[in-house]
């Protein structure tokens, strides 16, 4: 079993574009250690959803134009069965784009009962080598205003649908965790915001935005985004009367998240604990 380093939750608008660095979503080598699991998080959540291991069904969703200020951004909505109304979930992409792996991990989403909209930051195009996704993630934050106008769009589009509760949260995965926060700094008003191993602002004035709960999940052995920054990110989220509940996952690397299939024996567990937290907070932040 694998350590967790819990640094929330704590007790109870400035624009800062979270960048992400060039160390990518890719992973050094991780190396096993033992120990506890938290045990405040819901123990009837006791499987993986499929596509983090790399075997989930082909992405059944639909391609959906949702911003108009760019006719080539085309994301990817999920629905759950049912006549609704459901909460709704915002999903960022990691650096390469929108690829079939965020579909599927829409697709558990709406398995778990939430429209999930995957976004297109990169006008319908993916990375496919490093120096690739390193140009497509420092063109998009070049353009700070288009991201969050996506966003909103996005937003908007899920509020507009006679299925959903008109609550919203984001979430994103590396660079899409970055931009997630970015979100919560300078977007429109949504009800949640679910970082995984994304870059982080720990301005205590900046952060005192936020206008809701945190959710953040990250690894030890992250060398773009090291426990004592998310450290500094959680006391100034604290000094900020923020929410929280951010974990950092020992003796795993960036990444571990989506990729459980990589290194399933010290990457199950921790990836477990994280989705249940974030079932948790879902719950917490969507709930009507």
């Amino acid at each position: 079993m694998k350590t967790i380093r819990h640094i929330g939750p704590t007790a109870p608008m400035v624009m800062a574009l979270a960048t992400v660095s060039v160390w990518g979503c890719t992973a050094a080598e991780e190396t096993p250690e033992s120990s506890g699991r938290d045990s405040t998080v819901p123990a009837q959540v006791d499987t993986l959803p499929s596509a983090v291991w790399g075997r989930a069904a082909p992405p059944s969703g639909e391609n959906v134009a949702y911003y108009a200020g760019d006719e080539t951004a085309v994301g990817y909505l999920a629905v759950p069965d049912g006549e609704g109304p459901f909460p709704a979930v915002i999903l960022i992409h990691e650096w390469n784009g929108l690829v079939d792996r965020l579909r599927q991990v829409a697709d558990a989403m709406a398995a778990e009962g939430y429209v999930a909209l995957a976004v297109d930051l990169y006008s319908g195009r993916v990375g496919t080598n490093r120096d690739e996704n390193i140009a497509l993630m420092q063109e998009t934050q070049g353009n700070t205003e288009q991201t969050i106008a996506n966003l909103d769009a996005a937003a908007r589009f899920l509020r507009s649908r006679n299925d959903v509760t008109g609550k919203v949260a984001s979430m994103g995965w590396c660079f899409g965790g970055g931009i997630a926060l970015s979100y919560a700094l300078g977007g429109k008003d949504h009800e949640g915001t679910a970082i995984f191993y994304g870059s982080l602002v720990t301005d205590p004035e900046v952060l005192g935005s936020i206008q809701h709960e945190v959710y953040g999940t990250f690894a030890e052995m992250d060398g773009g985004i090291p426990p004592e920054q998310v450290e500094e990110f959680v006391a100034a989220l604290q000094s900020s009367g923020i929410e929280n509940d951010v974990h950092v996952y020992d003796a795993v690397n960036h990444g571990f998240w989506l990729r459980v299939e990589e290194n399933a024996d010290l990457r199950e567990a921790p990836a477990l604990d994280a989705w249940r937290r974030l079932q948790a907070y879902l719950g917490r932040t969507l709930s009507q």
